[in-house]
């Protein structure tokens, strides 16, 4: 069994295609800025949306209105594969199926056994990932992996991540020798000094990354985390010409 939060169909932008996101709950990293709050911790949580309540009074009864949502589902890997066979027909050449989370590699077992029935259909498989786990085997599975690369200086990756990032980097490089094509992604905080001129110089090193894309930082968690009884980070969302000046630092090979 494993921890799901959600199945996104007809997903755009977890990789190339067509693909079905699956969304897996929990994370050794607590990122200020993760737009999926709901996916760090391991364990089922309770969001709850006011503005949707009706005063039904009927919570015992389940919530008919969305104003309490239960986030996390244990699933077998089997019942994963019936939702993802759903959405075969619309992958063409190029989709397929993307584990993301949270931290997908923080469940290996189920992670592992969900990405060999997908290759058992023929299905094209992806992860996205923060690195902060290694593992081989279910590495060497992958299509391609999309990996995030947050920060440079560790002590400031520590700081707003919960870890530093000198695993990360030696994980970039181990994976690097697999050859498994990698997308490398950093998410632009303007208020964070996360040192972009030095992680692209680094990701420029690795044969495997096939690309650097840096994503402007999005407020979209922020609703989840009041649901959530979280406070907001207080992140702003970077400006057209910031995105511009740093944008010489992303390449695609």
């Amino acid at each position: 069994m494993g921890m799901i939060t959600d199945i996104q169909r007809a997903s755009l932008h977890d990789g190339y295609g067509l693909r079905t996101t699956v969304f897996f709950k929990g994370c050794p990293m607590s990122c200020m800025w993760c737009h999926n709050p709901e996916c760090i911790s391991f364990d089922k949580q309770l969001l709850y949306y006011p503005e949707k309540c009706i005063g039904c009074g009927k919570c015992d009864q389940g919530c008919y209105s969305g104003a309490k949502v239960v986030c996390g589902k244990e699933m077998t890997p089997d019942q994963v594969l019936f939702e993802i066979l759903q959405d075969r027909p619309y992958y063409g050449d190029s989709g397929g199926v993307t584990f993301s989370g949270g931290e997908p590699f923080a469940q290996p077992d189920f992670l592992y056994e969900c990405v060999k029935l997908c290759r058992s259909e023929g299905i094209s498989t992806a992860a996205e990932t923060s690195l902060v786990i290694y593992n081989e085997e279910i590495l060497g599975e992958l299509d391609f992996v999309m990996a995030d690369l947050k920060v440079w200086d560790s002590d400031i990756h520590r700081e707003y991540t919960g870890v530093g990032n000198e695993g990360i980097l030696e994980n970039f490089m181990k994976l690097n020798g697999l050859g498994i094509p990698v997308i490398a992604r950093t998410p632009v905080i303007p208020e964070v000094d996360q040192g972009i001129e030095h992680i692209s110089e680094f990701l420029q090193g690795l044969k495997s990354v096939i690309r650097y894309e840096l994503l402007p930082y999005h407020p979209l968690g922020n609703a989840k985390r009041a649901a959530l009884n979280q406070p907001a980070p207080g992140f702003t969302v970077p400006g057209k010409e910031l995105m511009k000046e740093l944008g010489r630092y992303a390449f695609i090979r």
